[in-house]
């Protein structure tokens, strides 16, 4: 008997933070942020898979932004030069059953800025940790000699790559994670050739303003494995005031997906709730996530083209 899962962690909000599925988002935007996102899939079946991350990311600048008063009721400020460096950092705890995996990244970029547009290259190293959990393994035969000479943890090393670009009102990426297609050995013999494979990743929307306070913004993300399976998630979000959203998603494989948020001074809140239009819904009450982003520094003066998140 054959049975396959995702590899890798699935994100429902991924045009809040993209450096969750592109290292050269890193710094790109001019802030340092920090993103917290939690998901949890199929609320009520039993062990379900969920997905917990903490990134890190920001921009290397060559010289602070000072601003110098000349009087209480009026500032003068000093220019400001950004760097082309961007680091980030990203962990990540994803479970699926008796199977969680924990990965840590590191990541470098390099920014090219023109006139109203930046192109970026991100590179990030990357560290996986999979566990297998004896408690919720259930088998026929206790003493089955293919499972007792399995690994209940395994380290393995990877890289993922990418590319990005931003303009006033679009932007464009594509990469690419597990470059290393590691071979999973979890055993002896039997489960020893599990593959990494690879995953491509197509991102990309529109800014669309219709009058001073409202901005519709469609977008979409492409996912393709090497072993041949595709997934699409288009979405449409409306933007009022650049402080409130809300938006829908349609996912290939029958899901829709319910995207609101507000943004307050530099923190940012978004909440996704994942419905699955299959047979699955009939035993749970679907899936939610939510991001917590808090951004620090002034990027207004320094890259005023960028997107508004």
């Amino acid at each position: 008997m054959e049975a396959s899962s995702q590899q890798v962690p699935l994100y429902s909000q991924y045009m809040l933070n993209g450096f969750l599925l592109n290292p050269a988002v890193a710094g790109s935007e001019g802030y340092t942020a920090i993103n917290l996102t939690a998901r949890e899939q199929w609320i009520g079946l039993k062990n379900a898979p969920g997905t917990y991350a903490l990134s890190f990311q920001t921009r290397v600048m060559k010289k602070s932004h000072i601003s110098r008063g000349a009087s209480v009721r009026k500032r003068k400020s000093s220019g400001s030069s950004g760097g082309k460096v961007g680091l980030g950092g990203y962990v990540f705890n994803d479970r699926n059953g008796a199977v969680s995996r924990i990965g840590i990244k590191g990541t470098y970029a390099y920014h090219l800025n023109f006139r109203h547009s930046q192109l970026s290259f991100g590179l990030s190293l990357v560290a996986y940790q999979f566990r297998l959990d004896d408690d919720l393994i259930h088998l026929l035969d206790p003493g089955d000699e293919l499972w007792l000479g399995t690994h209940k943890a395994v380290f393995i090393p990877d890289a993922d790559f990418g590319v990005y670009y931003t303009a006033k009102n679009y932007w464009a990426g594509i990469s690419v994670d597990q470059l290393f297609e590691s071979t999973l050995k979890i055993g002896d013999s039997g489960y020893d050739r599990y593959l990494m494979e690879r995953n491509y990743y197509l991102i990309g929307g529109y800014d669309f303003e219709l009058n001073r306070d409202l901005i519709f913004s469609p977008s979409t993300l492409l996912k393709y494995a090497e072993s041949g399976k595709f997934q699409a998630d288009v979405s449409g979000k409306f933007y009022f005031q650049q402080s409130y959203w809300a938006g829908l998603t349609y996912r290939t494989g029958q899901t829709i997906i319910i995207l609101v948020g507000v943004s307050y001074d530099k923190f940012i809140f978004g909440y996704a709730y994942d419905i699955g239009l299959n047979s699955i819904m009939k035993y749970s009450y679907g899936t939610h996530e939510f991001t917590f982003i808090a951004k620090f520094g002034d990027n207004a003066r320094r890259y005023r083209w960028l997107n508004r998140f």
